[in-house]
Protein backbone atom coordinates (compact mmCIF):
# COMPACT_ATOMS: atom_id res chain seq x y z
CA UNK A 1 0.00 0.00 0.00
CA UNK A 2 1.27 3.47 -0.89
CA UNK A 3 1.60 5.81 2.10
CA UNK A 4 -0.80 8.76 2.25
CA UNK A 5 2.03 11.27 2.70
CA UNK A 6 3.61 10.09 -0.55
CA UNK A 7 0.35 10.58 -2.45
CA UNK A 8 -0.17 14.05 -0.96
CA UNK A 9 3.41 15.10 -1.67
CA UNK A 10 3.26 13.84 -5.26
CA UNK A 11 -0.06 15.60 -5.81
CA UNK A 12 1.30 18.94 -4.60
CA UNK A 13 4.41 18.38 -6.68
CA UNK A 14 2.27 17.86 -9.77
CA UNK A 15 0.30 21.04 -9.07
CA UNK A 16 3.48 23.11 -9.01
CA UNK A 17 5.39 21.28 -11.74
CA UNK A 18 2.57 21.51 -14.27
CA UNK A 19 1.92 25.14 -13.38
CA UNK A 20 5.50 26.36 -13.78
CA UNK A 21 6.30 24.35 -16.93
CA UNK A 22 3.56 23.06 -19.24
CA UNK A 23 1.10 25.88 -18.59
CA UNK A 24 3.77 28.56 -18.63
CA UNK A 25 3.38 29.34 -22.34
CA UNK A 26 -0.38 29.83 -22.04
CA UNK A 27 0.10 32.52 -19.42
CA UNK A 28 3.18 34.32 -20.78
CA UNK A 29 3.34 33.54 -24.51
CA UNK A 30 1.61 36.69 -25.74
CA UNK A 31 3.55 38.92 -23.33
CA UNK A 32 6.89 37.46 -24.39
CA UNK A 33 6.04 37.94 -28.08
CA UNK A 34 4.93 41.54 -27.53
CA UNK A 35 7.89 42.50 -25.33
CA UNK A 36 10.61 40.94 -27.46
CA UNK A 37 8.99 41.62 -30.81
CA UNK A 38 9.13 37.98 -31.84
CA UNK A 39 6.56 36.19 -33.98
CA UNK A 40 4.17 33.65 -32.51
CA UNK A 41 5.97 30.97 -34.48
CA UNK A 42 9.17 31.64 -32.54
CA UNK A 43 7.53 32.00 -29.13
CA UNK A 44 5.32 28.93 -29.38
CA UNK A 45 8.01 27.09 -31.31
CA UNK A 46 10.09 27.00 -28.12
CA UNK A 47 7.28 25.18 -26.35
CA UNK A 48 7.00 22.82 -29.32
CA UNK A 49 10.71 22.06 -28.98
CA UNK A 50 10.19 21.15 -25.32
CA UNK A 51 7.46 18.65 -26.25
CA UNK A 52 9.77 17.10 -28.82
CA UNK A 53 12.46 16.67 -26.17
CA UNK A 54 9.88 15.07 -23.88
CA UNK A 55 9.21 12.46 -26.54
CA UNK A 56 12.82 11.78 -27.42
CA UNK A 57 13.82 11.40 -23.76
CA UNK A 58 10.75 9.35 -22.79
CA UNK A 59 12.21 5.82 -23.21
CA UNK A 60 15.33 6.73 -21.24
CA UNK A 61 13.40 8.37 -18.41
CA UNK A 62 11.02 5.40 -18.22
CA UNK A 63 13.92 2.97 -17.88
CA UNK A 64 15.55 5.17 -15.24
CA UNK A 65 12.38 5.16 -13.13
CA UNK A 66 12.17 1.35 -13.41
CA UNK A 67 15.80 0.93 -12.41
CA UNK A 68 16.54 3.77 -9.97
CA UNK A 69 13.08 4.70 -8.76
CA UNK A 70 10.99 7.83 -9.04
CA UNK A 71 12.70 9.73 -6.22
CA UNK A 72 16.05 10.23 -7.92
CA UNK A 73 14.53 10.99 -11.32
CA UNK A 74 11.89 13.46 -10.10
CA UNK A 75 14.22 15.32 -7.73
CA UNK A 76 16.68 15.81 -10.56
CA UNK A 77 13.80 16.87 -12.80
CA UNK A 78 12.72 19.56 -10.34
CA UNK A 79 16.20 21.10 -10.48
CA UNK A 80 16.14 20.95 -14.29
CA UNK A 81 12.74 22.70 -14.30
CA UNK A 82 14.13 25.50 -12.15
CA UNK A 83 17.07 25.94 -14.49
CA UNK A 84 14.74 26.08 -17.50
CA UNK A 85 12.47 28.73 -15.96
CA UNK A 86 15.46 30.83 -14.96
CA UNK A 87 16.87 30.49 -18.46
CA UNK A 88 13.63 31.77 -19.99
CA UNK A 89 13.60 34.72 -17.59
CA UNK A 90 17.12 35.71 -18.67
CA UNK A 91 16.64 35.10 -22.41
CA UNK A 92 17.16 38.01 -24.79
CA UNK A 93 17.97 36.03 -27.93
CA UNK A 94 16.09 33.30 -29.75
CA UNK A 95 18.88 30.75 -29.22
CA UNK A 96 18.81 31.15 -25.45
CA UNK A 97 15.02 31.10 -25.43
CA UNK A 98 14.73 27.85 -27.40
CA UNK A 99 17.61 26.32 -25.41
CA UNK A 100 15.76 27.05 -22.16
CA UNK A 101 12.64 25.32 -23.51
CA UNK A 102 14.75 22.30 -24.44
CA UNK A 103 15.94 22.13 -20.83
CA UNK A 104 12.34 22.42 -19.65
CA UNK A 105 11.33 19.59 -21.98
CA UNK A 106 13.68 17.22 -20.20
CA UNK A 107 12.55 18.48 -16.80
CA UNK A 108 8.87 18.03 -17.68
CA UNK A 109 9.37 14.42 -18.73
CA UNK A 110 11.17 13.77 -15.43
CA UNK A 111 8.52 15.36 -13.20
CA UNK A 112 5.04 15.34 -14.78
CA UNK A 113 2.36 12.66 -14.66
CA UNK A 114 4.05 9.97 -16.73
CA UNK A 115 7.08 9.93 -14.44
CA UNK A 116 4.85 10.07 -11.35
CA UNK A 117 2.64 7.23 -12.63
CA UNK A 118 5.71 5.07 -13.31
CA UNK A 119 7.03 5.84 -9.82
CA UNK A 120 3.71 4.79 -8.27
CA UNK A 121 3.53 1.61 -10.36
CA UNK A 122 7.06 0.74 -9.22
CA UNK A 123 6.19 1.03 -5.53
CA UNK A 124 2.52 -0.01 -5.65
CA UNK A 125 2.25 -2.56 -8.44
CA UNK A 126 -1.16 -3.16 -10.02
CA UNK A 127 -2.83 -1.64 -6.94
CA UNK A 128 -1.48 1.85 -7.72
CA UNK A 129 -4.62 2.91 -9.63
CA UNK A 130 -6.21 4.85 -6.76
CA UNK A 131 -2.96 6.68 -5.97
CA UNK A 132 -2.59 7.61 -9.64
CA UNK A 133 -6.07 9.12 -9.62
CA UNK A 134 -5.48 10.98 -6.36
CA UNK A 135 -2.29 12.76 -7.41
CA UNK A 136 -4.10 14.21 -10.42
CA UNK A 137 -6.62 16.05 -8.20
CA UNK A 138 -4.34 18.96 -7.24
CA UNK A 139 -2.48 18.66 -10.54
CA UNK A 140 -5.71 19.40 -12.39
CA UNK A 141 -5.82 22.84 -10.76
CA UNK A 142 -2.40 23.87 -12.11
CA UNK A 143 -3.81 26.15 -14.81
CA UNK A 144 -6.50 27.47 -12.45
CA UNK A 145 -3.83 28.47 -9.92
CA UNK A 146 -0.86 29.45 -12.06
CA UNK A 147 -2.52 31.31 -14.94
CA UNK A 148 -4.01 33.94 -12.60
CA UNK A 149 -0.91 33.87 -10.38
CA UNK A 150 1.38 34.41 -13.36
CA UNK A 151 -0.87 37.20 -14.59
CA UNK A 152 -0.67 38.98 -11.23
CA UNK A 153 3.11 38.55 -10.93
CA UNK A 154 3.76 39.76 -14.46
CA UNK A 155 1.54 42.80 -14.02
CA UNK A 156 3.31 43.78 -10.80
CA UNK A 157 6.91 42.86 -11.62
CA UNK A 158 7.09 41.92 -15.30
CA UNK A 159 7.16 38.52 -16.97
CA UNK A 160 10.89 37.99 -16.36
CA UNK A 161 10.55 38.37 -12.59
CA UNK A 162 7.47 36.14 -12.69
CA UNK A 163 9.48 33.38 -14.38
CA UNK A 164 12.25 33.71 -11.80
CA UNK A 165 9.55 33.19 -9.16
CA UNK A 166 8.48 30.11 -11.11
CA UNK A 167 12.05 28.81 -10.87
CA UNK A 168 11.83 29.21 -7.10
CA UNK A 169 8.54 27.31 -7.01
CA UNK A 170 10.17 24.47 -8.97
CA UNK A 171 12.94 24.19 -6.36
CA UNK A 172 10.29 23.92 -3.63
CA UNK A 173 9.09 20.63 -5.14
CA UNK A 174 12.39 18.89 -4.31
CA UNK A 175 11.37 18.04 -0.69
CA UNK A 176 8.05 16.75 -2.00
CA UNK A 177 9.68 14.30 -4.39
CA UNK A 178 12.13 13.17 -1.70
CA UNK A 179 9.20 11.44 0.03
CA UNK A 180 8.99 8.80 -2.73
CA UNK A 181 10.26 5.44 -1.38
CA UNK A 182 13.20 3.80 -3.08
CA UNK A 183 11.74 0.29 -2.75
CA UNK A 184 10.10 -1.73 -5.50
CA UNK A 185 6.73 -3.46 -5.13
CA UNK A 186 7.28 -7.15 -4.39
CA UNK A 187 4.06 -8.42 -2.81
CA UNK A 188 0.73 -9.60 -4.10
CA UNK A 189 -2.05 -7.01 -4.59
CA UNK A 190 -4.83 -6.77 -2.02
CA UNK A 191 -7.99 -8.75 -2.65
CA UNK A 192 -9.92 -5.51 -3.29
CA UNK A 193 -7.25 -3.91 -5.46
CA UNK A 194 -8.40 -2.67 -8.84
CA UNK A 195 -7.06 -4.22 -11.98
CA UNK A 196 -6.75 -7.78 -13.28
CA UNK A 197 -4.58 -10.55 -11.90
CA UNK A 198 -3.26 -11.14 -15.39
CA UNK A 199 -2.70 -8.44 -18.01
CA UNK A 200 -5.39 -8.31 -20.68
CA UNK A 201 -2.74 -8.11 -23.40
CA UNK A 202 -1.06 -11.42 -22.66
CA UNK A 203 0.63 -12.37 -25.92
CA UNK A 204 3.16 -10.34 -27.86
CA UNK A 205 0.64 -9.74 -30.63
CA UNK A 206 -1.92 -8.45 -28.14
CA UNK A 207 0.67 -6.16 -26.54
CA UNK A 208 1.46 -4.67 -29.93
CA UNK A 209 -2.22 -4.15 -30.79
CA UNK A 210 -3.22 -2.76 -27.40
CA UNK A 211 -0.07 -0.65 -27.28
CA UNK A 212 -0.82 0.84 -30.70
CA UNK A 213 -4.36 1.82 -29.72
CA UNK A 214 -3.11 3.19 -26.40
CA UNK A 215 -0.51 5.27 -28.25
CA UNK A 216 -3.18 6.72 -30.60
CA UNK A 217 -5.38 7.71 -27.66
CA UNK A 218 -2.50 9.24 -25.69
CA UNK A 219 -1.26 11.11 -28.77
CA UNK A 220 -4.69 12.50 -29.60
CA UNK A 221 -5.30 13.63 -26.02
CA UNK A 222 -1.85 15.20 -25.74
CA UNK A 223 -2.20 16.95 -29.11
CA UNK A 224 -5.44 18.56 -27.96
CA UNK A 225 -3.95 19.39 -24.57
CA UNK A 226 -0.90 21.03 -26.13
CA UNK A 227 -3.01 23.06 -28.52
CA UNK A 228 -5.54 24.15 -25.92
CA UNK A 229 -2.89 24.90 -23.27
CA UNK A 230 -1.17 27.28 -25.66
CA UNK A 231 -4.19 28.87 -27.34
CA UNK A 232 -7.35 28.35 -25.29
CA UNK A 233 -7.40 31.89 -23.88
CA UNK A 234 -6.66 33.40 -27.30
CA UNK A 235 -9.33 31.26 -28.99
CA UNK A 236 -12.02 32.29 -26.51
CA UNK A 237 -11.04 35.93 -26.85
CA UNK A 238 -10.95 35.65 -30.64
CA UNK A 239 -14.48 34.25 -30.73
CA UNK A 240 -15.85 37.39 -29.10
CA UNK A 241 -15.16 37.31 -25.34
CA UNK A 242 -13.21 40.08 -23.66
CA UNK A 243 -9.64 39.28 -22.60
CA UNK A 244 -10.44 39.24 -18.87
CA UNK A 245 -13.53 37.06 -19.34
CA UNK A 246 -11.57 34.68 -21.59
CA UNK A 247 -8.93 34.25 -18.86
CA UNK A 248 -11.34 33.39 -16.07
CA UNK A 249 -13.44 31.09 -18.26
CA UNK A 250 -10.29 29.29 -19.45
CA UNK A 251 -9.31 28.68 -15.84
CA UNK A 252 -12.56 26.73 -15.39
CA UNK A 253 -10.85 24.02 -17.40
CA UNK A 254 -8.87 23.20 -14.27
CA UNK A 255 -12.06 23.08 -12.20
CA UNK A 256 -13.54 20.61 -14.67
CA UNK A 257 -10.40 18.50 -14.57
CA UNK A 258 -10.28 18.23 -10.81
CA UNK A 259 -14.04 17.72 -10.43
CA UNK A 260 -13.97 14.81 -12.86
CA UNK A 261 -10.91 13.37 -11.17
CA UNK A 262 -12.57 13.62 -7.76
CA UNK A 263 -15.52 11.63 -9.11
CA UNK A 264 -13.06 9.05 -10.43
CA UNK A 265 -11.38 8.77 -7.04
CA UNK A 266 -14.73 8.36 -5.26
CA UNK A 267 -16.47 6.06 -7.73
CA UNK A 268 -13.88 5.05 -10.31
CA UNK A 269 -13.01 1.70 -8.74
CA UNK A 270 -16.42 0.47 -9.91
CA UNK A 271 -15.67 1.46 -13.51
CA UNK A 272 -13.41 -0.43 -15.86
CA UNK A 273 -10.54 1.88 -17.00
CA UNK A 274 -11.17 0.86 -20.62
CA UNK A 275 -14.84 1.89 -20.36
CA UNK A 276 -13.97 5.09 -18.49
CA UNK A 277 -11.52 5.97 -21.24
CA UNK A 278 -14.21 5.45 -23.89
CA UNK A 279 -16.70 7.62 -21.98
CA UNK A 280 -14.25 10.52 -21.83
CA UNK A 281 -13.48 10.20 -25.53
CA UNK A 282 -17.21 10.27 -26.31
CA UNK A 283 -17.70 13.64 -24.61
CA UNK A 284 -14.67 15.48 -26.01
CA UNK A 285 -16.23 16.21 -29.44
CA UNK A 286 -19.30 17.61 -27.66
CA UNK A 287 -17.10 20.04 -25.74
CA UNK A 288 -15.68 21.51 -28.95
CA UNK A 289 -19.18 21.92 -30.40
CA UNK A 290 -19.97 24.01 -27.32
CA UNK A 291 -16.76 25.94 -27.93
CA UNK A 292 -17.90 26.87 -31.44
CA UNK A 293 -20.97 28.52 -29.90
CA UNK A 294 -19.03 30.37 -27.21
CA UNK A 295 -18.68 33.58 -29.20
CA UNK A 296 -22.41 34.27 -28.92
CA UNK A 297 -22.98 32.65 -25.53
CA UNK A 298 -20.90 32.97 -22.40
CA UNK A 299 -22.72 29.95 -21.00
CA UNK A 300 -21.52 27.80 -23.91
CA UNK A 301 -17.97 29.03 -23.33
CA UNK A 302 -18.24 27.92 -19.71
CA UNK A 303 -19.64 24.55 -20.83
CA UNK A 304 -16.74 24.19 -23.27
CA UNK A 305 -14.12 24.86 -20.59
CA UNK A 306 -15.73 22.57 -18.01
CA UNK A 307 -16.49 19.69 -20.40
CA UNK A 308 -13.10 19.74 -22.09
CA UNK A 309 -11.37 20.03 -18.73
CA UNK A 310 -13.35 17.09 -17.35
CA UNK A 311 -12.55 14.86 -20.33
CA UNK A 312 -8.89 15.83 -20.34
CA UNK A 313 -8.74 15.14 -16.61
CA UNK A 314 -10.14 11.64 -17.01
CA UNK A 315 -7.90 10.85 -19.99
CA UNK A 316 -4.89 11.86 -17.91
CA UNK A 317 -5.89 9.26 -15.33
CA UNK A 318 -6.60 6.53 -17.86
CA UNK A 319 -3.24 7.19 -19.51
CA UNK A 320 -1.78 5.98 -16.24
CA UNK A 321 -4.29 3.26 -15.32
CA UNK A 322 -4.83 1.60 -18.71
CA UNK A 323 -1.30 0.13 -18.75
CA UNK A 324 -1.94 -1.37 -15.31
CA UNK A 325 -4.76 -3.52 -16.72
CA UNK A 326 -3.41 -4.01 -20.22
CA UNK A 327 0.25 -4.83 -19.54
CA UNK A 328 2.58 -6.29 -16.92
CA UNK A 329 3.10 -3.63 -14.23
CA UNK A 330 6.66 -4.83 -13.57
CA UNK A 331 7.84 -3.23 -16.81
CA UNK A 332 5.48 -0.25 -16.57
CA UNK A 333 8.07 2.52 -16.85
CA UNK A 334 10.01 0.99 -19.73
CA UNK A 335 6.99 -0.07 -21.80
CA UNK A 336 4.91 3.06 -21.30
CA UNK A 337 8.02 5.19 -21.83
CA UNK A 338 8.22 3.76 -25.35
CA UNK A 339 4.49 3.87 -26.10
CA UNK A 340 4.07 7.55 -25.23
CA UNK A 341 6.90 8.75 -27.49
CA UNK A 342 4.41 9.67 -30.28
CA UNK A 343 2.22 11.44 -27.70
CA UNK A 344 5.03 13.94 -27.17
CA UNK A 345 6.69 14.05 -30.58
CA UNK A 346 3.56 14.66 -32.68
CA UNK A 347 1.90 17.12 -30.25
CA UNK A 348 5.16 19.10 -30.31
CA UNK A 349 3.83 20.60 -33.53
CA UNK A 350 0.39 21.36 -32.02
CA UNK A 351 1.10 24.94 -30.83
CA UNK A 352 2.50 25.86 -34.25
CA UNK A 353 -0.26 24.05 -36.16
CA UNK A 354 -2.93 25.77 -34.09
CA UNK A 355 -1.23 29.13 -34.61
CA UNK A 356 -1.23 28.60 -38.40
CA UNK A 357 -4.86 27.42 -38.40
CA UNK A 358 -5.94 30.43 -36.34
CA UNK A 359 -4.09 32.83 -38.63
CA UNK A 360 -5.56 31.32 -41.81
CA UNK A 361 -8.96 29.94 -40.79
CA UNK A 362 -9.75 31.89 -37.67
CA UNK A 363 -10.38 30.72 -34.10
CA UNK A 364 -13.34 28.57 -35.16
CA UNK A 365 -10.96 26.65 -37.43
CA UNK A 366 -8.92 25.64 -34.38
CA UNK A 367 -12.03 24.14 -32.78
CA UNK A 368 -12.98 22.29 -35.98
CA UNK A 369 -9.44 20.84 -36.05
CA UNK A 370 -9.83 19.83 -32.40
CA UNK A 371 -13.14 18.10 -33.07
CA UNK A 372 -11.60 16.08 -35.91
CA UNK A 373 -8.72 14.90 -33.72
CA UNK A 374 -11.19 14.05 -30.96
CA UNK A 375 -13.14 11.80 -33.34
CA UNK A 376 -9.97 9.88 -34.30
CA UNK A 377 -9.20 9.42 -30.61
CA UNK A 378 -12.74 8.19 -30.01
CA UNK A 379 -12.37 5.57 -32.74
CA UNK A 380 -9.22 4.17 -31.10
CA UNK A 381 -10.94 4.11 -27.69
CA UNK A 382 -13.89 2.25 -29.18
CA UNK A 383 -11.64 -0.40 -30.71
CA UNK A 384 -9.81 -0.83 -27.41
CA UNK A 385 -13.13 -1.34 -25.64
CA UNK A 386 -14.30 -3.91 -28.22
CA UNK A 387 -11.07 -5.91 -28.16
CA UNK A 388 -10.46 -5.75 -24.37
CA UNK A 389 -13.94 -5.53 -22.83
CA UNK A 390 -13.20 -6.54 -19.24
CA UNK A 391 -10.57 -5.54 -16.70
CA UNK A 392 -11.97 -6.58 -13.34
CA UNK A 393 -10.04 -8.81 -10.92
CA UNK A 394 -11.71 -11.84 -12.45
CA UNK A 395 -10.96 -10.78 -16.01
CA UNK A 396 -9.59 -13.30 -18.43
CA UNK A 397 -6.71 -12.57 -20.77
CA UNK A 398 -7.29 -11.18 -24.27
CA UNK A 399 -9.44 -12.98 -26.83
CA UNK A 400 -6.66 -14.88 -28.57
CA UNK A 401 -5.38 -16.36 -25.31
CA UNK A 402 -8.89 -17.35 -24.25
CA UNK A 403 -9.43 -19.14 -27.55
CA UNK A 404 -6.15 -20.97 -27.20
CA UNK A 405 -7.01 -22.08 -23.68
CA UNK A 406 -10.44 -23.34 -24.78
CA UNK A 407 -8.94 -25.16 -27.74
CA UNK A 408 -6.50 -26.92 -25.44
CA UNK A 409 -9.32 -27.89 -23.10
CA UNK A 410 -11.43 -29.32 -25.92
CA UNK A 411 -8.48 -31.26 -27.23
CA UNK A 412 -7.94 -32.82 -23.80
CA UNK A 413 -11.59 -33.75 -23.49
CA UNK A 414 -11.59 -35.32 -26.95
CA UNK A 415 -8.60 -37.49 -26.06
Amino acid sequence: MIARRVVVALGLGQLVSWGVTYYLIGGFGEQIAADLGWSRDVVYGGFAASLLVMGLSSPLVGRLVDRRGGRDVMVAGAVVNAAGCAGLALSHHVEAYVGSWIVLGLGMRMTLYDAAFAALARIGGAGARRAMSEITLPGGLAATVFWPLGHILSEQFGWRAALLAYAGFAVLTVPLYLTIPGRRYAGRPRADAAGPRRPLAASRQQVVLAGGLYAVIATGANFLNAGMSAHMIAVLAGLGLSASVAVWIATLRGVGQSAARLCEVLFGRRIDPVELNLLACLIIPVSFIAGLLSGSSREMAIAFALLYGACNGILTITRGTLPLVLFDHRSYGTLVGRLIVPSFVLPAAAPLIYAVVIDRLGNAGALYLSAGIAIVTLAAAFLLRVLYPRSGPEAEPGPRVVCAERAGKNKTQGA
